[in-house]
């Protein structure tokens, strides 16, 4: 990333002015000096045998990567304390394509309610004595991109397998292979967003430059909304991955992620960039993709996140003001009773 941005950071910066900022600029700056000599080291000297290196400062910014090892693993040692002694389930809630420029021009607010109506509709449909008839908990993390390093803003949530009883005083355990079904999440979540879209209108939250000035009419906007009901939104769930022993791993390849890491960088020449993408769309194939450096910068900065913006959240028994006290009595639960599971030809889950 920083041999890209030294090629082309001057051209992209001349011919995109009209909406680059200073958030947008101090990105590249951190990328491109990351751990070089401008951001000044340290000199480390060997105990035993006296040989010397220098070692240059890491930026730190979050958009960097090489940056994001260290606070990854930080992070995964502070999870595995939490962890409960079930499988767990992962679910995907992607808003549609329609609303990307409206998110990319409102970051903020239209990526706050994405977490917050996604958590909203799991713990509602799981709260349902029809589904679960339990309180769960999860995290949530923020993805704003596709493979292709469009804009494409979903979130993937990692949930414990089963829930705290509503009266707080037993384990609920699932009752199918699936955790909940993704068809009513999907109405549910569709529901939940388009309504807080209009609350947010209403308010004044949300600004309208540029391609979208016409939706700041009210009936344009509300014509906008209606339109969004004419398909289903895309709940996604994962096949569940066993037990505690997984999460962490899982969980590092969803975390503390950027929009593109350097190992997908295949080939910077003759003024294009080439990195690796998955096909999904063909069975997640493997391909090559070759863009413009200027190009694959404006796709890059398009995944940079408001200043302060929290891109893992908690909910449920795992929220930060209810884990002090909820997490200890779901593991109090397990603590007898440690258990694996399989599933069972008629679909139903099998204590092991």
């Amino acid at each position: 990333m920083a041999d890209i941005i030294r090629q082309h950071e001057n051209s992209f910066i001349e011919k995109n002015r009209s909406w680059l900022t200073w958030h947008h600029l101090r990105v590249l700056h951190a990328i491109e000096h990351c751990r070089t000599s401008t951001l000044g080291g340290h000199l480390d000297r060997c105990s035993r045998c006296g040989h010397r290196a220098i070692s240059y400062n890491s930026c730190r910014n979050r958009h960097c990567p090489k940056c994001l090892t260290s606070a990854r693993d930080k992070w995964l040692n502070e999870r595995s304390r939490e962890l409960l002694p079930v499988g767990y389930f992962h679910v995907v809630f992607t808003i549609p394509h329609e609303l990307s420029w409206l998110a990319l021009q409102n970051k903020k607010v239209v990526y706050d309610l994405l977490f917050r109506t996604s958590a909203a509709t799991l713990l509602e449909v799981a709260a349902d004595a029809k589904h679960l008839g339990a309180q769960i908990g999860f995290l949530s993390v923020l993805h704003t991109w596709g493979q292709n390093l469009l804009h494409h803003p979903h979130v993937h949530c990692v949930i414990p397998g089963g829930g705290l009883s509503l009266d707080g005083k037993h384990w609920v355990r699932l009752r199918y292979a699936f955790f909940l079904p993704v068809k009513v999440l999907s109405r549910v979540f569709r529901g939940k967003f388009i309504a807080g879209l209009k609350r947010a209108f209403r308010d004044g939250e949300l600004s309208f430059p540029g391609s979208i000035r016409h939706l700041a009419d009210e009936k344009a906007f509300h014509s906008f909304l209606r339109s969004l009901f004419r398909h289903d939104w895309v709940v996604y769930a994962k096949r569940p991955f066993g037990g505690p022993e997984h999460v962490l791993h899982y969980l590092a390849r969803y975390t503390h992620r950027v929009a593109i890491s350097n190992h997908r960088l295949v080939n910077v020449a003759d003024g294009k960039v080439t990195f690796r993408w998955k096909d999904y769309a063909r069975g997640s194939r493997q391909r090559t993709m070759a863009v413009g450096g200027e190009e694959f910068l404006r796709r890059f900065l398009l995944h940079l996140l408001p200043r302060g913006f929290v891109r893992i959240r908690f909910f449920g028994f795992l929220a930060n003001r209810r884990r002090t006290q909820l997490l200890p009595l779901c593991q109090r639960f397990q603590e007898k009773r440690a258990y694996d599971w399989t599933v069972s030809p008629n679909g139903r889950l099998r204590n092991v």
